[in-house]
């Protein structure tokens, strides 16, 4: 068995001979690959600490020694991609390619914190009274913390630390426990990249190290992605110990597919929507919406049949398209939305429990599924189910459509298939979501915008990223300045300045 994967503190990697210990799985075997130390209160607190140490040196760093830092550790990523990607793989399951993606994405982010000297310019005016100047400029607000889910283990964290230490804060990462070592990794290149010791610090751990985060007043302010229950709790707790938040929650993301969309096209988007990652996206598209029975009927069996050639393997194996689930309770957790599609009346036109890996029996795989007729009062329609589910929803009309979408608790992504610019001038105007596609089934921003969903898919003012992100993690101060001149002595003004 290989060491426990442990902590990054102060530059150094960290063990507590009394830690407790969590499994880590191979999800595409089932076997125990490896163990995590779960932190105690005292370990997460060594950790802000640290950053507390780290905070004064970093934030006098001038931006642009800070953003050189940043590029080195964007090459190292680079460069050592295969490594992240294989460590994505290993303990999350999903194939290499979309492994690659994830990194991808996250490098982006990297890059755009790279500009760090521009966007921290702030505004000037000369004279905005008798020789008075005035301008404003971006803070740092100190240690700052990032609580990331296991579905992205290495783009969620560098969705958050990049900026935040680009603006001159210092971070403590706790990553999910269940795929733990992509982010220990990548703290460990961005040492290597000229990180000075104590600004980035990685704690792996569960609800103690969440709350110790959460409350400890050293700690100025909390980003987070996950469920929506979990967003709500992390909301609610660092609000109340007087925190800035960003609490990113679930999501249950719509395509509606109009009925002058071009449907082989359509499909093709859906499939890797809808199943690519094994479904475990907050921007996966889990609800189809067919405006009218032809092409609803039309969607599905165009579905079906391209299902039934969906390649489901080890995300190590290169022909793979779609790899395990993260665990056996989350595998088993998706398998009942499926019995309870069924038992609540749904078509399950295609069944992803029968599914076999040759070699791979005690995987987590379920095979890609396909519901139609699925209603509004359907607990498959209403939950995040988070795996390879897709449901089929029949509407007469795009406003129909689009009832049903904005009636949903969530409002994270959404999107329509079609040819018509004012269909999709219309649904984009008036669909109330945060994200939204137009032939595009996941309508991700680049790094240099922001991500962030509507109702309760987002808890707090900003968005993950982009020019969100240095809003965020940095506070604005406005400076007033008047130098008299001429030696005049001047006399009191007692009435409000104008």
């Amino acid at each position: 068995m290989t060491t426990p994967t442990a902590h990054l503190i102060n530059g150094q990697i960290v063990s507590c001979p009394q830690a407790r210990l969590q499994d880590v799985y191979n999800p595409a075997t089932g076997a125990v690959s490896g163990k995590v130390e779960l932190a105690s209160q005292a370990t997460v607190e060594a950790a802000i600490a640290a950053a507390e140490a780290a905070f004064p040196a970093w934030r006098d760093t001038i931006p642009v020694k800070r953003a050189r830092i940043l590029a080195r550790f964007q090459r190292l990523l680079e460069e050592r991609a295969d490594e992240i990607c294989a460590a994505i793989t290993a303990e999350h399951g999903k194939v290499t390619d979309d492994a690659r993606g994830e990194l991808q994405r996250g490098i982006e982010n990297v890059e755009f914190a790279t500009y760090i000297p521009e966007l921290l310019k702030g505004e000037h005016s000369k004279n905005v009274g008798p020789r008075i100047d005035s301008w404003s400029e971006f803070q740092p607000l100190g240690v700052v913390a990032g609580i990331t889910p296991f579905n992205f283990p290495a783009m969620v964290p560098l969705w958050m630390f990049p900026a935040a230490l680009a603006c001159g804060n210092t971070f403590v990462l706790k990553p999910s426990e269940r795929d733990p070592r992509a982010a220990l990794l990548i703290g460990q290149i961005a040492l290597e990249a000229g990180v000075p010791p104590g600004v980035l610090n990685v704690v792996n751990g569960d609800k103690e190290a969440v709350d110790t985060l959460l409350t400890d007043k050293r700690v100025q302010a909390v980003s987070f992605v996950g469920s929506t229950p979990i967003a709500e709790y992390i909301y609610a707790t660092a609000s109340a110990n007087g925190k800035r938040v960003q609490a990113l929650g679930g999501a249950k993301n719509h395509a509606v597919i109009m009925p002058d969309a071009d449907l082989d096209n359509a499909v093709s988007a859906l499939m890797g929507a809808a199943y690519g990652s094994c479904g475990e996206r907050c921007m996966a598209i889990s609800v189809a919406v067919a405006v009218g029975n032809e092409v609803a009927d039309a969607l599905v069996a165009k579905l079906s049949t391209t299902l039934a050639s969906l390649k489901v393997g080890p995300g190590t194996e290169a022909s793979a398209e779609m790899g395990p689930l993260i665990s056996k309770p989350h595998f088993e957790k998706v398998r009942g939305y499926v019995d309870a599609g069924v038992a609540e009346g749904a078509t399950l036109v295609v069944d992803g429990r029968t599914l076999k890996v040759a070699g791979h029996e005690q995987g987590y795989f379920l095979g890609g599924t396909l519901f139609d007729h699925v209603t509004p009062e359907m607990s498959i329609y209403k939950d995040e189910i988070f795996g390879p589910v897709l449901c089929v929803v029949r509407a007469h009309s795009l406003q129909e459509a689009m009832d049903l979408i904005d009636a949903h608790e969530y409002g994270n992504g959404t999107c329509i298939f079609t040819r018509d610019g004012e269909a999709a001038r219309y649904f984009t105007d008036l669909i109330k979501v945060g994200m939204v596609g137009v032939n595009v089934p996941l309508p991700v921003p680049v790094a240099y915008h922001s991500f962030g969903g509507w109702k309760r898919s987002l808890f707090g003012d900003l968005s993950a990223y982009g020019p969100d992100a240095v809003r965020f993690y940095t506070r604005r101060k406005t400076i007033s300045q008047r130098w008299p001149t001429g030696g005049v002595r001047e006399t009191a003004q007692f009435a409000f300045p104008a």
